[in-house]
């Protein structure tokens, strides 16, 4: 067993340091790039939201999977690490540079920036004033498919009223108001509150927050003992998840509430149309926590959201949160906010699976950063949670205090000691280890730079450079043609094909085109951006060959052949 370790060992230092195992790495990635771009109409949306899934966490993340599965680690891609189109998203909203959930959910889900903690409101609105929403509302990407004939869904880890999926259906200016005991100093009647906003606004809803949407002592049928509903049950007597049944009865739409993992199981996909999925009363257990015969993993709610949604023959749209990221980082618990992204991972790659590449679009992304580092110098395959084991530049002579320190470290946070711990023998890779930081705070903050967009599928080549966070639902928008992409609004991704009239040729800058004729149409692609010309185009090509031979003769000319 020995030898044939160390025979492992030997073979694979043998790969790293040959030449040709990096060519062929880097090869294989540019095959892929080569790939016919994905144009189209997306029938189907998926936007996966890591909340605080910035950088960092998505390299260290990638480590972690890796490591878990006996890699070194740094080598291993993720599931949406393997998506063909990558760009970055600028985060700042209109009155701060680092963003919160609310404001950057507003931007991402209608295509309109927004003040620090508001919902689905443009900057004309006042914080915690809701005389000055009216005229403020902005749909989001929700709701314009849902307009549209497409099935909805939202699924989050966090309470379905946080922040990331409340900008998915609410009109609100303090994303705080999650509950009508939490709405202060507004007329009675005045505001709708989040929790009855949601009940309307999609056909698949999962996550938490149960107790948000119970009336005063009303008996929770699985009550969490350390859970105390009397801070956030309603105030007006209004039993939501009771009128939420009773409005699906009275329309006669099949539907079904569950509260646990048993309950999810049962469902048939099939047979419901509407599923209302309350796991805890307030947020989801972190993924590694969980009890795992009473809460659903968010692939297991990604999965059945799919199959409920996939049966509108018009299409979907499904919103997913891998929400918990974010509350790991405030922490400084790096090892439950990398649980969680590769648990959002798995969500990725079952969506991946369900869906047919051809017609739906699906999105990963975040909306925002944290103040998490790695630190150098370890060596490949040091465990990401642990010390740091410091290359041979480097040595704790080196560190002015002399003592170890992980590789894993957070600029702000409740790590912070004075003098810093000596982690000589400490278990750094302990769930519950807080991880250091430079600066002392009860709670590590947001980061203020670009996060990553990835994307595959209709129109995902969009997503690629820079772009304001306002874009990303625009694109998917333009792609699956709807809200102001819509029938009787701006072109959208159908118009590329719907707009060609047999025998016309249409290129992509020079190095791609499309051949339509009535009995046949074929795609060349040499990629990327579109653009049509005449059936006899200024290619110094014979003007009077018709449209068919024109486009033969085009693509010889092209590809290097005339």
């Amino acid at each position: 067993k020995v030898e044939r370790v160390l025979t492992c060992f030997v073979l694979c230092f043998y790969v790293l340091i040959n030449p040709t195992y990096w060519h062929n790495v880097a090869q294989s990635e540019l095959e892929t790039s080569l790939k016919e771009p994905t144009r189209g109409v997306a029938k189907n949306v998926i936007l996966f939201l890591g909340d605080g899934m910035g950088p960092t966490t998505v390299t260290a993340g990638r480590i972690f999977a890796g490591q878990l599965k006996g890699l070194k680690g740094e080598e291993h891609k993720l599931s949406f690490d393997q998506f063909p189109f990558t760009g970055l998203s600028r985060t700042y909203n209109v009155d701060s540079q680092i963003t919160d959930s609310a404001a950057s959910g507003t931007a991402y889900l209608t295509g309109v920036k927004t003040n620090q903690g508001m919902l689905g409101v443009s900057a004309a609105a006042v914080k915690s004033n809701c005389a000055s929403t009216v005229g403020a509302h902005v749909d989001s990407i929700l709701r314009w498919s849902a307009l549209a004939g497409k099935s909805t869904g939202v699924v989050t880890t966090t309470r379905i009223t946080h922040a990331t999926p409340g900008a998915s259906y609410s009109h609100s200016p303090d994303r705080d108001w999650e509950s009508d005991r939490w709405v202060f100093w507004v007329p009675l009647g005045s505001l709708v509150d989040m929790c009855v906003s949601m009940y309307v606004c999609a056909c698949v809803i999962l996550g938490g927050g149960r107790a948000y949407f119970y009336p005063e002592g009303f008996a929770d049928p699985d009550p969490d003992p350390s859970f105390d509903p009397s801070k956030v049950s309603r105030l007006d007597r209004r039993n939501l998840i009771e009128e939420w049944k009773n409005d699906k009865a009275r329309k006669w739409q099949s539907h079904q509430f569950v509260y646990n993992k048993a309950g999810l199981d049962h469902v048939s996909s099939v047979q419901t149309d509407f599923l209302l999925g309350l796991f805890t009363q307030d947020h989801m257990t972190y993924d590694i926590d969980r009890n795992r015969t009473k809460e659903p993993s968010i692939a297991e709610m990604t999965q059945k959201a799919i199959e409920i949604l996939k049966k509108n023959k018009h299409g979907f749209f499904l919103l997913v949160e891998g929400g918990k990221i974010d509350h790991g980082h405030h922490d400084s618990l790096a090892h439950y906010a990398l649980s969680e992204l590769v648990a959002m991972a798995e969500a990725v790659d079952v969506a991946k699976k369900l869906t047919d590449e051809t017609e739906t679009l699906i999105v990963v992304t975040a909306d925002h950063s944290h103040v998490m580092d790695i630190a150098g110098y370890a060596t490949r395959g040091t465990p990401i949670l642990g010390l740091s084991t410091l290359d041979s530049k480097t040595s704790l002579k080196d560190v002015k205090d002399r003592k170890p320190y992980t590789t894993i470290l957070y600029a702000n946070g409740p790590g912070y000691g004075v003098p810093r711990q000596n982690l000589t023998n400490v278990d750094t890779s302990n769930t519950s280890y807080i991880f250091q930081s430079a600066v002392p705070m009860s709670s590590e903050t947001h980061g203020g730079e670009d996060v990553t967009i990835y994307a595959s599928g209709p129109q995902s080549f969009l997503y690629t450079g820079v772009h304001e966070q306002n874009y990303i639902p625009m694109v998917m928008a333009y792609a699956s043609c709807v809200g102001p992409y819509g029938k009787g609004g701006k072109p959208c991704a159908r118009d590329q094909v719907t707009a060609l009239k047999a025998g016309t040729c249409v290129s992509w800058e020079k190095n791609a085109f499309l051949w339509f004729t009535p009995e046949f149409s074929k795609t060349y692609f040499l990629p990327t951006k579109i653009f049509c010309f005449p059936a006899t185009p200024s290619y110094s090509l014979p003007h009077k060959l018709p449209c068919h031979l024109c486009c033969l003769v085009l693509f010889h000319k092209l590809s290097g052949y005339l």
